[in-house]
């Protein structure tokens, strides 16, 4: 299975070892799933794990979050954006997640936003929660 990894979930499986988020993340690092991204969803994800909101939360220091994206991006497939598809979500800041899943041929979006992601559906990808996720690449 090749995913395209919402940020919600990242921040997710840094705020708490517990859970889906965290099992997921876990999977992807061992190989046992994989997780496509382009330079805009890495970018975004440090952007985000870095505010100091998050980072009074998860507790990790910037050169940690830095050593965790480093190492993320070495087992990532990395997705050319060819085509653009703007505007198709309510939301214009999920549209690199959208172009990240559909340049990539993604099977799913994992993000806890399924509601922001209902018309990618009508572009042919998938929203599913960490859990579901987990559950398909298991099949």
């Amino acid at each position: 299975m090749q995913y395209v990894v919402d940020t919600s979930v990242v921040v997710a499986a840094f705020r708490s070892s517990r859970g889906a988020s965290f099992a997921l993340m876990t999977a992807i690092g061992r190989g046992e799933i994989g997780i496509l991204v382009t330079t805009a969803v890495m970018l975004e994800y440090e952007a985000v794990l870095k505010r100091p909101e998050q980072r009074v939360v998860h507790g990790q220091s910037v050169d940690e979050i830095d050593d965790a994206l480093r190492n993320l991006a070495s087992f990532a497939g990395c997705v050319e954006t060819y085509y653009r598809i703007r505007p198709a979500l309510r939301d214009p800041t999920d549209e690199m997640f959208l172009e990240a899943a559909i340049n990539g041929h993604a099977d799913a979006i994992v993000t806890f936003n399924i509601r922001d992601f209902r018309s990618a559906i009508e572009l042919g990808v998938r929203a599913i929660k960490p859990a579901e996720a987990l559950s398909w690449s298991r099949r």
